[in-house]
């Protein structure tokens, strides 16, 4: 029997590889030399970094880790920055599921404040990777709960948080030669900064030929609270869909706040139709969740709701 055509495989040290067709695409990072636990690298469909680690000029930007969760303001506490002591950390992962038509992996993250051992707070973090037509392209849909250990938690107001992207040198505007694009065709920091978007992108020259353009489209879930979403985005190579940007948000333990975003790793420059398209498809998929499985040995499956 030929090995599934989508994989989430384990790997050391503490990695997750997704495959397309035996073809790494990208990697999930638990280990503990970061304070959190990231995605890199990203790979473009011409097997070029979109990401990177790191600010290209600022070097009090390390926390800066290509694709990761984290939030600045947790009653007080930051988990932005790496000097504050606060840290996401793996606490163990559910399930890894190949497939045909796509791989999954449901972990949980625990955000401890760096000073008691117990978290401050759960993420049930699912990620489904899926091929999108065939040019190479791919989804990657990130699910996430947040379930205080409290009865009740604040998120509170800021443009920092909760899923960040630094795209690679090359495909940012100030240091490459790319274009940041919102929903409603709008390019640049000036005119996006703070605004509402259904959708963001970053495209721009991944290869010697300046021609040669590839890029991510982040999209924002119209579930999602805080609608319409506002994105903190820089011309640097920096986006991130900010929920908090205008208010507070409260996840409890009776009504856990639950974030979806869709990211699209495409060919050519910024095509707002082809973006239309996966929108819709988002938009109309049902939740994932998890729930006990009936097959022997397998403890947790994946379902959509």
């Amino acid at each position: 029997m030929s090995p599934p055509r989508c994989r989430a495989v384990p790997g050391i040290p503490h990695q997750i590889s997704f495959l397309i067709e035996d073809r790494e695409v990208l990697r999930w990072n638990f280990g503990q030399d970061y304070p959190r636990p990231c995605f890199f690298p990203v790979l473009a469909p011409s097997g070029a970094h979109l990401t990177r680690m790191g600010h290209p000029g600022a070097p009090d930007h390390d926390h800066h880790q290509s694709i990761w969760f984290a939030h600045n303001k947790v009653l007080g506490i930051d988990f932005w920055g790496n000097s504050g002591g606060a840290v996401v950390r793996q606490l163990q992962w559910f399930a890894i599921e190949d497939g045909a038509e796509f791989c999954r992996m449901a972990v949980e993250l625990g955000w401890f404040d760096g000073h008691n051992p117990a978290p401050l707070l759960r993420q049930e973090l699912i990620v489904e990777l899926r091929p999108w037509q065939d040019a190479g392209e791919y989804t990657l849909e990130l699910q996430s709960r947040f379930l205080p250990t409290a009865s009740s938690l604040e998120f509170a107001k800021t443009n920092f948080g909760f899923l960040a992207v630094r795209v690679a040198r090359s495909v940012s505007a100030f240091f490459g030669g790319g274009m940041l694009t919102g929903s409603h065709g709008a390019q640049g920091e000036k005119q996006l900064f703070a605004g509402p978007s259904e959708w963001m992108d970053y495209s721009g020259p991944t290869q010697r030929n300046s021609d040669d353009w590839e890029g991510i489209t982040y999209i924002d879930h119209p579930g999602n609270p805080g609608q319409p979403t506002c994105w903190h985005v820089r011309d640097d190579g920096w986006m991130c869909a900010s929920p908090c940007l205008n208010s507070a948000q409260l996840t409890t333990e009776d009504v856990p706040l639950q974030l979806r975003y869709l990211l699209y790793v495409h060919q050519g420059k910024v095509q707002a139709e082809s973006i239309s398209e996966v929108a819709r498809y988002f938009r109309d998929l049902r939740p994932m969740q998890l729930e006990k499985s009936a097959v022997n040995h397998i403890r947790w499956q994946v379902v959509r709701g």
